[in-house]
């Protein structure tokens, strides 16, 4: 289901006299969506709250507290509304914009990383140059378009966290080699590429987000491809939803489905028995907001020795990690307030199937993750990884 993302220049005044404002406002105040919210307990203004404020005119309540930050952009109340009130897309980032610019203090975290993202194309606060540098350890030929010169068949959109961080690199360098063994006609930006920003955007920053993307379609237009792929779903989600808006106008898939379709031709190189029990961890943009839910299965039932087992909470309902719209960037400023981790409930539910592995289709997920397992006493125990690793495995 898409629905309308408003412009960068709109306002909740704006957002009322269109059909999603009207919609907005046909909110039965069910309280679905602050059931669902994995914050819901914690917050003061769930999605049910907030829109009751707006229709009474006291929305400055909310403007002027930091309680929206406890949103970390889930898609939870999106997918369970009965109206199919599109929150996280509409109402949600022109609120939580406001809320920032009343805020005294912007969170240490939220605010570097929207510094670093500003000037070095990254959150990390990385040097472009440095963004290219996983290339060495793929093993396989990576092609970067300024140097390829020509037309390619794909586009590969690596993004920050598969860029820089460790371990984000060896989902990279897994990427790269099953792009290789699949024979695709690949490329990517290299030092030329800079996040999204899709993240920055469901924080409340509209305006970095539209920055970025003025700098990457212009990236964009400077050569020929037919398609995009990226492993990071806020990257897929940012190219399928928002910026067409802007002009851009090539298919975009996230590399799990892009691999789904692909597995028969991969099944003779997948020769290394896994021997594993393995559980997935449907992401909340990939899986409740984009409905990619049975390819990522697929692709794990085809690696030889493997067997799924499913956590307590799948597919829609699935648990977040805490991460997406700004979450990676607030962790100290959940602590502050004593809220649990949702990336510890997660791993708590994956020890509980008995799973070796934690498979995951998201770069964000895999440190998260990794951090809990370490915390909860699962390490030796739980593996996290992303399946484009675990293809990777299995062809060697």
């Amino acid at each position: 289901m898409t629905q309308a993302v408003l412009s960068s220049t709109a306002t909740l005044d704006d957002l009322l006299v269109r059909p999603e404002g009207a919609r907005l406002m046909s909110c039965i105040q069910c309280g679905v969506c602050a059931a669902t919210c994995p914050y819901g307990d914690v917050m003061e203004h769930t999605p049910r709250k907030l829109i009751a404020k707006l229709r009474a005119g006291l929305l400055d309540e909310v403007l002027t507290g930091d309680d929206l930050l406890n949103c970390v952009t889930c898609y939870a109340c999106w997918a369970k509304c009965p109206r199919g009130i599109a929150l996280t897309d509409v109402l949600l980032p022109l609120v939580k914009e406001q809320v920032l610019l009343n805020l005294p203090e912007v969170p240490a975290e939220l605010q570097a990383a929207f510094e670093a993202t500003l000037r070095y194309g990254n959150p990390m606060g990385e040097s472009p140059r440095k963004r290219a540098a996983w290339i060495e350890e793929a093993g396989v030929e990576v092609p970067v378009m300024k140097d390829l010169g020509r037309h390619v068949e794909v586009l590969w959109i690596v993004e920050c966290y598969a860029s820089y961080y460790p371990r984000g690199r060896e989902n990279a360098v897994a990427t790269a080699r099953v792009l290789d063994a699949l024979g695709v006609d690949f490329a990517v930006l290299g030092t030329e590429e800079r996040c999204l920003g899709e993240c920055a955007r469901l924080a409340g920053e509209q305006g970095l987000f539209d920055t970025l993307a003025e700098q990457n379609l212009a990236v964009f237009e400077k050569y020929s491809f037919d398609r995009v792929i990226t492993s990071d779903p806020h990257a897929f989600d940012a190219l399928l939803h928002l910026y067409p808006a802007l002009g851009f106008d090539k298919p975009v898939e996230h590399v799990t489905p892009f691999i789904a379709g692909r597995i028969d031709d991969l099944v003779p190189r997948l020769t290394r028995e896994l021997n594993a029990t393995i559980t997935y961890h449907d992401t909340c943009v990939l899986g409740r907001r984009g409905g990619l839910l049975d390819e990522p299965r697929s692709v794990l039932t085809a690696l030889p020795g493997v067997e799924l087992v499913e956590m307590a909470h799948t597919g829609i309902n699935t648990i977040c990690c805490g991460g997406g719209g700004g979450g990676m960037w607030l962790d100290a400023f959940y602590q502050s307030r004593g809220h649990d981790r949702l990336s510890d409930r997660r791993v708590e539910e994956a020890a509980a199937t008995g799973a070796e592995i934690l498979a995951v289709s998201c770069p964000f997920e895999v440190p998260r993750f990794e951090d809990s397992v370490k915390v909860l006493g699962y390490d030796g125990r739980l593996e996290v990884r992303d399946i484009t690793e675990l293809v990777a495995r299995a062809m060697e």
